[in-house]
């Protein structure tokens, strides 16, 4: 049988390598019970992934445990996004599962004043061990979190090490060492270790990959398709990574092996059957979120710009962290070095080394241009690092150092590669952030390998050796992995973004009960004030207020929220609060809470409110400057409420005081989203940071009418900026706001309902004119009027529509845009894949004996 050829037996061909060479005996035979897998197949089969899981959780734990991190220490663990987006969304689905939450799978009304969650849950809590966090208390769901990690890059060693087995037989112990160096490639250790849904990118490559052999051999077809939406399910931005390289392994698999022209069509047409249904499957999750997506706030990302070879290469030395927006291409030295032994070891057919090789080398490449990494980006530009795919490199060459370790490499092969290494890691030396643990691990690592290596090629003499270098390999990879966690925590650390917050303790405790003492919904909506652990405070305590963080933030959101005085980041994808009296009548806010007197201890309060769903007879518009806020909050109202002085600026440009005049005992407020700086009032003193700060609360004006204000300029801004809102203070009539809030609840709903994704309105007698929702009008919203479909009409941004004369109830529900659509692809998927199941049995049995 010629090299690289396919069994006979088995029509398109096996998954076995084939190479020029007898097979040699498996170099743990020796020290391995005869009777073993024949006894306990299943658990034979398991010895490698359960050995891969174990060793890659062991280390990542044991790097937490050294540093004193959270649960080992008190040390926090929630960095950057992990506090702002992952515990709070994690406490989300908590309140989910236990029905505890205001809206269900497809919508929440907890945050941004209700936006839909469909598409939060995939991109966010699609990896099924985000699940862990429904099983522990609520207020240790940051721990389930952080158990995330371990879990599913243990899961990742585990399914790489039996894709593995399916490339090449080989002995147990040394796919599980192998799988747990890609379970610790520098991509998991630094870029997605506090990232749990981007993990799951880290278990479907191997998965597609275990697809791509049962395409290639016309084997579970069914099968392939569901591991196809399994990678899919847990987060499709990573899946598609993962896809794009399966189809490489898939390219590579079928240039070298033995197979007919026929025999790689079929394999072909298996592989894009089983990806299209499998991704149809998901398609219920899929479409809302890329229609989601595309009605998303846009991000301002820079265009990709490659870093430099030295800093391409340096990132594949061991244990190396990069700063900021750096490829880690890294795994551990042992999975180097047999990497590199691969392209010089004799006993592997020349062509199969050319072709791996050959791909490993262009995949490297092309996360160097911008053509072809828009290309493993889903044609967008990352916000953020731009090599998040690094990855799939880790995964080929961790398949490359199973080929060579399957052949069983010469000492001599290793030693070679070794030096190579060493040779680099000198060359290279002097790049930006080399050192730390690199040069132990290239030199320590690198010669413990190579002895490794020598151990194993003279075990089949001496048994006693075999177990050696097994203890010697495992131990090698549990230590230098544990060492390049702990540096790359320890790293990430200084770096001012990476400041962990605390996600659990006494004062967030009390918080979410100060919440809970106030919550009133549906009759009114609570806010839970200003923002304690996240940028998602109202989801993570309970609340109901503006405060929401998510990439799938509507744009419709943004102009609602931004024109009325909100304070936002990341481009209009993170909404803050507004301790607004106006803002709150608008969107029926009725309770607050505040920070109290002693740190870490919280008050609440209760104020009257409109219903969620007010009735407004005629238009109005505002008599005030139509730029200003105060001006756009009054029609949003519907009434005037505000004076708005024309100020006078005396000062520098660093510095400006702006003096106003208005009526005695009102309320004063101040909005300048230009200004980064100090505000100082006779009230006190107010940090401003931008668009980031909304309106702000001076105080009471004082009884002669004159009302100061000076700001102070910092970062580059001047304090003329606070021009830029031409009317930057607004005094606030308080017995014409209770005036228009009696009338906005005395002509509104007298009764409100809310479903989980739907909102049910009883009106007064005789109510006309326009119904206005208070939260957001998203696309997705349909309402009826006495069950009959009423248009929506525009009302500065929210949910409003027109109402027949006499309507006695509204009816609002809402539905991801592709929902529908999705769950109609899902149908036909699953009946295809029923059909694909069902088929070739019932043809086995009209054609077993005795069936005419």
């Amino acid at each position: 049988m010629p090299p690289d050829s396919p069994r006979m037996a088995r029509p398109a061909g096996s998954a076995t390598l084939r190479t020029a060479t007898p097979e040699p005996k498996a170099a743990d035979s020796p020290a391995r019970p005869p009777d073993t897998a024949r006894s306990h197949p299943v658990l034979a089969r398991l010895r490698a992934p359960l050995s891969a899981f174990l060793l890659t959780a062991a280390a990542v734990c044991t790097a937490w445990a050294a540093r004193g991190a959270f649960p080992f220490g008190s040390l926090g663990r929630a960095v950057n996004d992990q506090a702002n987006q992952y515990v709070p969304f994690h406490r989300g689905l908590w309140d989910l599962a236990h029905g505890q939450a205001a809206g269900d799978l497809l919508f929440t009304w907890r945050g941004g004043f209700g936006q839909q969650f469909l598409s939060d849950y995939h991109t966010y809590l699609g990896n099924p061990f985000s699940w862990a966090a429904v099983l522990v208390p609520r207020d240790h769901v940051d721990l389930a979190v952080f158990a995330v990690t371990p879990l599913t890059t243990g899961t990742a060693a585990a399914a790489m090490a039996a894709y593995l087995g399916r490339l090449r037989p080989g002995p147990w112990w040394q796919r599980g060492v192998l799988g747990a160096c890609y379970g610790l490639c520098g991509w998991a250790l630094s870029d997605a270790s506090y990232i749990p849904m981007w993990l799951w990118g880290l278990v479907a490559l191997p998965l597609l990959g275990i697809a791509v052999e049962w395409c290639i051999e016309g084997r579970r077809p069914p099968g392939a398709a569901l591991l196809v939406a399994l990678a899919w399910l847990g987060n499709f931005y990573t899946a598609m990574m993962a896809t794009m390289a399966a189809c490489v392994l898939l390219a590579v698999r079928l240039a070298t092996l033995e197979t007919t022209g026929r025999q790689r069509l079929r394999a072909l047409w298996r592989a894009a059957t089983a990806a299209a249904t499998g991704i149809l499957l998901t398609l219920p999750l899929l479409l809302p979120a890329f229609l989601s997506s595309g009605a998303a706030r846009q991000t301002q990302a820079a265009a990709f710009q490659p870093v430099g070879l030295d800093v391409l290469l340096s990132g594949m030395l061991p244990a190396t962290h990069l700063w900021g927006g750096r490829p880690r291409l890294y795994v551990a030295s042992l999975a180097t070095v047999l990497a590199l032994a691969f392209l010089f070891h004799p006993a592997i057919a020349r062509r199969t080394r050319l072709v791996w090789g050959a791909a490993t080398v262009l995949v490297l490449a092309s996360f160097q241009f911008p053509p072809t990494q828009y290309l493993w980006h889903g044609l967008a530009v990352p916000n953020g690092n731009p090599y998040r795919e690094t990855f799939v490199f880790s995964a080929l060459l961790v398949v490359l150092a199973w080929l060579a370790l399957a052949h069983r490499p010469r000492p001599l092969h290793a030693a070679a590669a070794a030096a190579v290494l060493a040779a680099a890691a000198f060359l290279l030396r002097r790049t930006d952030d080399f050192g730390g643990w690199t040069w132990p691990a290239v030199l320590g690592g690198g010669a413990l390998s190579v002895l490794a290596v020598a151990l194993l090629h003279h075990g089949a003499r001496h048994r006693l050796l075999v177990p050696s270098a097994a203890v010697l390999m495992a131990g090698l990879v549990f230590a230098e992995s544990a060492a390049a966690a702990w540096n790359a925590d320890v790293r990430r650390a200084r770096e001012r973004w990476a400041k962990p917050a605390a996600t659990s303790g006494p004062s967030i405790a009390a918080h979410t009960e100060a919440v809970r003492q106030v919550n009133g919904w549906p009759a009114y909506r609570t806010d839970s004030g200003t923002p304690q652990t996240s940028y998602n405070d109202a989801l993570a305590l309970r609340a109901e207020g503006p405060q929401y963080y998510s990439s799938y933030l509507p744009e419709a959101t943004y102009r609602a929220l931004e024109p009325l005085g909100y304070g936002f980041k990341n481009d209009g994808r993170t909404f803050f609060g507004a301790d607004n009296p106006v803002l709150d009548a608008v969107f029926a806010i009725g309770a607050r809470v505040r920070p109290g007197p002693v740190a870490g201890t919280w008050t609440a309060s209760r104020f009257p409110a409109p219903p969620l769903v007010t009735v407004r007879s005629a238009p109005f518009t505002s008599p005030h400057p139509a730029d200003s806020v105060y001006a756009r909050q009054e029609n949003a109202l519907g009434a005037a409420v505000y004076r708005v002085p024309e100020p006078t600026a005396d000062g520098t440009p660093q510095q400006r005081t702006y003096t106003a005049h208005c009526a005695p005992g009102s309320e004063a407020y101040w909005y300048s989203p230009g200004l980064t700086g100090t505000l100082s009032h006779p009230g006190g003193e107010r940090r401003l940071d931008g668009r980031t700060t909304g309106v702000v609360r001076l105080g009471p004006v004082p009884a002669d009418g004159a009302l100061t204000a000076t700001v102070r300029a910092r970062g580059g801004s001047t304090a003329t900026a606070a021009a830029a809102e031409s009317h930057p203070i607004g005094c606030l009539d308080r017995a014409a706001l209770d005036d228009a809030v009696a009338r906005l609840t005395r002509t509104g709903a007298t009764a409100v309902r809310t479903g989980g994704h739907s909102l049910l309105a009883d009106l007064p007698p005789g109510a006309a004119g326009t119904a206005v929702v208070a939260t957001t009008a998203v696309p997705g919203w349909r309402c009826t009027a006495d069950g009959r479909p009423a248009p929506l009409t525009p009302f500065h941004g929210l949910l409003a529509l027109r109402l027949p004369p006499d309507t006695r109830t509204l009816a609002c529900t809402y539905t991801p845009p592709g929902l529908l659509p999705g769950l109609a692809g899902a149908a036909l998927a699953a009946l295809a894949l029923t059909a694909a199941t069902a088929f070739p049995r019932l043809r086995r049995r009209l054609r077993a004996p005795g069936r005419a």
